[in-house]
């Protein structure tokens, strides 16, 4: 059975680790295991930030999933975006994801403000492509740019 529950302070070091790998495994880069530790920590003790969950089974944090707020004034409304999902490799395919999206879409569903969920991706994830479009994802037709500043050149 799959438990899925806020992330407490708990989960920290896991989850900075599992990030870890998510980056390895999606992008081939390796992050500052100190920095993803004390971003991970800000995270799950700062609420406005947003909001992580995991997956537990028989007492064992075998996958994550967080979302973001981001405000549409177009829809008078927030989007939640899906960030960092990870499951550790050795219980993928056992629904671990699905259980985590579906309780955080019921949760955005239930929130009056919440008017949707969006995510991005690596464009060449095809496994995770997969995924999202059985669980009624859409790809829309934006790109998403970034640039960041200089004392984010290591992330």
């Amino acid at each position: 059975m799959i438990e899925i529950r806020q992330a407490a302070a708990s989960d920290v070091e896991t989850i900075a680790n599992y990030n870890i790998a998510l980056c390895r495994e999606t992008e081939g880069r390796e992050l500052d295991p100190v920095t993803v530790n004390q971003g991970v920590r800000r995270f799950v003790t700062e609420a406005k930030r947003g909001r992580y969950f995991v997956a537990v089974i028989d007492g064992q944090v075998v996958g994550q999933a967080a979302h973001t707020f981001e405000w549409s004034d177009w829809r008078n409304g927030e989007l939640w975006w899906i960030q960092s999902v990870y499951v550790h490799p050795d219980f993928r395919g056992q629904g671990v994801f699905r259980a985590l999206f579906s309780h955080i879409k019921e949760l955005g569903e239930a929130e009056r403000d919440c008017c949707g969920i969006r995510l991005y991706m690596e464009r060449e994830n095809d496994t995770a492509r997969e995924s999202y479009l059985r669980l009624g994802f859409i790809e829309t037709g934006y790109v998403v740019f970034e640039r960041l500043f200089s004392r984010m050149d290591k992330a």
